[in-house]
């Protein structure tokens, strides 16, 4: 607990909150929220299908609506909108989401994604098997599609209701399984259930793709030239024939998104700070430009459409698609239909056993591995809960079936399967916690190991009250000393803090971070860590040998033996513990903060780190005891900083 007046719920949904970046976290906060909403919808569009007023209801969704420009119309009733338009967004957002995480997010690391895709693939293979298996003849088999895909924000919301309290890398690993769902439905729904094709149209929207994959090489950072190609793409295919859902994704994909780049961001800025000393409208426009330029088109796009998708489109599309007139005996039809029990197995069953099955298959045949704190037991129960299709289930329906008869059979089974998907999930989820004892789903917050001053890298004195961990990168441009972080936390507590600085070299996206981290180390054995950590952060972009050599010859160090340490590796030992450590305490990229020994989530500028240690030594904060300092880890013995260090 990190201060007194949280409560132990509070706290959690911090650190469950906190584990992922910051899109990620509002990508399934909106979609949790957007749940309830399409709850809603379904139980208007079912009461007002099976009211008195039902005729209105199909009335409504008949209505002709038209755009014309000139001698130029697109003319589709409501329904469609809704359906070709509409849903084109959802899918839109959906590419920008794929195209970050591949850029940026969770899918970077491309060995963490391997039982997610085995778990996809057979997330679709089997449920798709067994639609065919019950229903293998005729228009009925056409619907095999309706079975393939999930509902993300309903699966979200389910899991909030029947999951672990704390489940976020059981998240991550949903979210990264349904990209291979979202991907290959869109597929399907393009190719498989799309008109006869025109083909000049189709070639306006592949020129219109190939004009945004030349935005994004060209490095266009305005909005409105990717959202009028968009535009075109969806006119462009709506007019060729293929469903419109393939060109929101297949645009949302090809929407920049990159890592934000420090000289972006001080530009930004600079701009800000030349505004505040002349306040003019050239100066201003000039600072709002670098502010819109620092921040991706992708990341732009989602902030406004995500919003609008879940809490909107969403929910009026199944408004549109949900109503299904039950009277008159057409749920006992329904049940009694071999269409129906097709989508309940494919989606219920399915999903538990493909994603199930392929996924411990994939980790038993060593594959990959599950996510950190996620147990088989969890991953099965989420297989259940993947069988919510929902959406593009009601989609694909809407294309599969021209029998409005066969439409409502698949419309009640996957009305089933959602409450049933549902239910089964909890019970999985509850005996994988009484079995299993697998009670979380989430990553540690807890500094593994206890700070040690005759090991660590330490700053301040080692009694102090107040210990802050940092686990950073030296080619991290956002790391403390980068950004002067630790040096104004320190300034503020004075003797009161001690800092501590642990490698977690990214090479993956940093490639000269492993070999900034031996020469670090390499000058520590020379006693002199601190002034080589501050060069390697104040020269950043210049961490050759040949540079490393030159900052060690400028700090007086033995340059041939310092030269022997980093070539023949002496301190990779030292380098992989401390990368070890950050992985069993839950950091996962830099820079990670721990105040004390439980780990910092959310914002880490200055003036948030100073009132989460305020709060850490309020009177009454709980904290658990590790050593000298109270509640903090560590043993005796003090470091002085050095004539220059930070």
């Amino acid at each position: 607990m990190r201060s007194s007046g949280s409560s132990s719920g509070q706290t959690r949904r911090r650190q469950l909150s906190g584990q992922l970046s910051g899109p990620l976290r509002r990508f399934l906060a909106t979609e949790a929220a957007g749940a309830l909403l399409l709850v809603a919808a379904t139980a208007v569009a079912l009461a007002w299908a099976n009211s008195p007023w039902s005729g209105a209801y199909e009335a409504v969704w008949a209505t002709p609506v038209s755009l014309r420009i000139g001698d130029a119309a697109l003319a589709m009733d409501l329904g469609h909108w809704i359906n070709d338009g509409l849903m084109a967004v959802f899918f839109f957002v959906v590419g920008l989401e794929v195209r970050r995480d591949l850029a940026v997010g969770e899918l970077t690391d491309r060995r963490r994604i391997v039982i997610p895709v085995v778990a996809g693939v057979g997330g679709m293979v089997v449920p798709a098997l067994l639609y065919l298996l019950v229903a293998p003849a005729g228009e009925a088999a056409g619907g095999w599609g309706v079975v393939i895909g999930t509902d993300t924000a309903f699966m979200l919301g389910a899991l909030a209701l029947v999951g672990p309290a704390a489940s976020t890398q059981l998240r991550v690993f949903l979210l990264t399984l349904t990209v291979v769902d979202d991907v290959v439905a869109v597929t399907v729904i393009g190719v498989v259930y799309s008109d006869r094709l025109d083909v000049p149209a189709l070639l306006v929207a592949a020129a219109g793709l190939v004009a945004l994959a030349v935005l994004d090489r060209v490095g266009a950072w305005r909005t409105w030239p990717y959202v009028t190609v968009a535009l075109v793409v969806w006119v462009a295919t709506v007019a060729s024939g293929l469903h419109a859902s393939i060109a929101g994704m297949l645009a949302g994909l090809l929407i920049p998104a990159f890592a934000l780049r420090r000289h972006d961001v001080e530009g930004a800025a600079t701009r800000f700070r030349a505004f505040r000393q002349s306040p003019m409208a050239e100066v201003g426009r000039s600072a709002r430009d670098a502010l819109t330029r620092a921040v991706p088109v992708n990341e732009r796009l989602q902030l406004v459409l995500h919003p609008w998708t879940s809490y909107v489109i969403v929910p009026v599309f199944a408004l549109a698609n949900a109503g299904v007139d039950l009277r008159g005996g057409v749920l006992a039809e329904a049940l009694a239909s071999p269409v129906t029990w097709a989508v309940v197995i494919g989606l219920v069953v399915g999903k538990f056993v493909g994603i199930g099955g392929f996924a411990l298959a994939g980790v038993r045949l060593r594959l990959g591995r599950l996510p950190q704190g996620v147990g088989p037991g969890q991953v099965a129960a989420g297989g259940a809960l993947s069988g919510i299709g929902f959406t593009v289930s009601l989609l694909i329906i809407s294309l599969a079936f021209d029998d409005p008869e066969l439409r409502g059979q698949a419309t009640v089974g996957v009305l089933l399967a959602l409450v049933l998907a549902i239910a089964l999930g909890a019970v999985v989820f509850r005996l994988a916690a009484l079995l299993l004892g697998e009670t979380t789903a989430a990553l540690p917050t807890a500094l593994a190991r206890p700070v040690d001053p005759g090991r660590d890298h330490l700053l301040g004195p080692a009694t102090a009250p107040l210990t802050l961990v940092e686990y950073g990168d030296f080619e991290c441009p956002f790391c403390a000393r980068a950004t002067g972080v630790a040096k104004e936390v320190r300034e503020h507590f004075g003797d009161d803090l001690r800092y501590v600085f642990r490698h977690l070299p990214l090479p993956d996206v940093h490639p000269h971070a492993e070999l900034a981290a031996a020469a670090a180390e390499a000058a520590d054995a020379q006693g002199r860590f601190w002034p080589m950590h501050d060069l390697l952060f104040a020269h950043q972009d210049q961490l050759e040998v040949e540079d490393l050599a030159g900052y060690a010859g400028q700090l007086g160090l033995d340059v041939e033996e310092f030269l022997r340490d980093v070539d023949e590796q002496r301190h990779a030992a030292r380098v992989r513990e401390d990368v070890a450590d950050a992985e069993a305490s839950g950091a996962r990229g830099t820079p990670t903060f721990f105040i004390g020994d439980t780990r910092h989530v959310g914002p880490y500028d200055a003036r948030t780190l100073i009132a989460e240690l305020e709060a850490a030594r309020a009177p009454g904060a709980v904290r658990t005891s590790g050593g000298a300092a109270p509640g903090l880890g560590g043993s005796s013995g003090t470091t002085h900083p050095a004539p220059g260090e930070r």
